[in-house]
């Protein structure tokens, strides 16, 4: 009878241990015994335009060219590749800014560290069918709405429209439908009514005409309309641990990624689809390239933050976010994201 319970102790301090390594682990990026650190990235969609320089750095190079070794991983929501970097099982994702407020209001302390958006890169997307009945925000109340996924940024945007509407995220029904042809199924078939996707699910829709744009917010004057400001969305976001812990290895990444949007500015759609695994125009690369033309205007020429953009998202979940709302007061923004990086990367490639 002893031994066993020897035993069961010493499998569960094993198991405790476990627990706390991986715990530790989490905090800790791999530096690589030749001195490349090995660095995980998931990405809340990674065939999306709006996500589009997570890929672009790898197929340019650029991580390679600042001694970095990149594992890029696919998580179609980014609410759950926030998921994962909140587990220890990635050290960045490239996902919306917005998570950072969120997850402030939660006490987490998750920083953006390169802005490559000021725009969202979203549309709402209403069935042709439905066009004449949802025609603004005051329209969503008794529809199905689809997001990617619940605690999605497209979550919070429907919501944040929903509510400039008058109407209250209770009296609407989010529907998890993810993005791309799951997206486009649920339309089709009429499980949702409208929904909130990207590029290049839009150029698919409005080209074969099963579906309208409602809001466009790939653009800043979209933006403006629909959400009374800009909106910083897609970025490079860490555990304020990580940064603190690493910021050489935070600067390399700021760096490839500058140099990545630089490229960026300076090619043609026609260019940036020649160098994008062929998989992401899903066999029809004229429409690849008519969504990347749409959307390509939205990304920065140089990461840098706009604060008073950043000051919006914060107005707009406080308005409409269940958890930011009655917390707003208490977010510090200067703790969401860094422009540090993205400094000293323009600094120096301007030598």
């Amino acid at each position: 009878m002893r031994l066993k319970r020897t035993v069961a102790v010493a499998a569960a301090l094993l198991v405790t241990l476990a627990g706390v390594t991986a715990c530790r682990d989490s905090r800790y990026i791999d530096l690589g015994s030749g001195g490349t650190p090995h660095i995980k990235i998931m990405i809340g969609g990674i065939s999306k335009v709006i996500y589009l320089p997570g890929q672009l750095a790898q197929q340019l190079g650029e991580y390679k060219k600042q001694g970095l070794d990149v594992e890029l991983f696919d998580q179609p929501s980014g609410a759950n590749a926030e998921t994962s970097l909140l587990a220890g099982e990635v050290q960045g994702v490239v996902g919306f800014y917005d998570h950072t407020i969120d997850l402030q209001a939660k006490e987490q302390c998750i920083t953006s560290v390169v802005q490559f958006s000021n725009v969202p890169g979203e549309a709402e997307m209403v069935a042709t069918a439905k066009a004449g009945e949802l025609r603004s925000g005051q329209d969503f109340r008794g529809k199905n709405l689809g997001v990617t996924s619940l605690g999605s940024s497209t979550d919070f945007l429907t919501k944040a429209l929903a509510s400039r509407g008058g109407v209250d995220s209770k009296d609407y029904t989010p529907v998890k439908v993810g993005a791309g042809q799951t997206f486009i199924s649920a339309l089709q078939q009429g499980s949702i009514d409208a929904g909130m996707t990207t590029d290049p699910t839009i150029a698919q829709l409005t080209n074969t005409g099963q579906a309208k744009i409602l809001y466009d917010m790939r653009t800043v004057e979209g933006t403006r309309a629909a959400l009374g400001g800009l909106y910083p969305a897609s970025s490079l976001y860490m555990s304020c641990e990580i940064v603190k812990r690493y910021p050489d290895v935070v600067q390399k990444l700021a760096n490839a990624y500058v140099d990545s949007l630089r490229w960026l500015k300076n090619h043609t759609p026609e260019q940036v689809a020649d160098v994008m695994p062929p998989s992401f125009a899903g066999g029809d690369k004229a429409l690849y390239v008519k969504s990347l033309r749409d959307s390509l205007p939205m990304f920065t020429a140089d990461g840098r933050m706009d604060p008073a953009g950043a000051r919006n998202v914060l107005n707009v979940l406080g308005a409409s976010s269940s958890n930011v709302k009655p917390r707003k007061d208490r977010v510090d923004l200067s703790q969401t994201y860094t422009t540090r990086f993205v400094d000293t990367a323009l600094t120096r490639s301007a030598r």
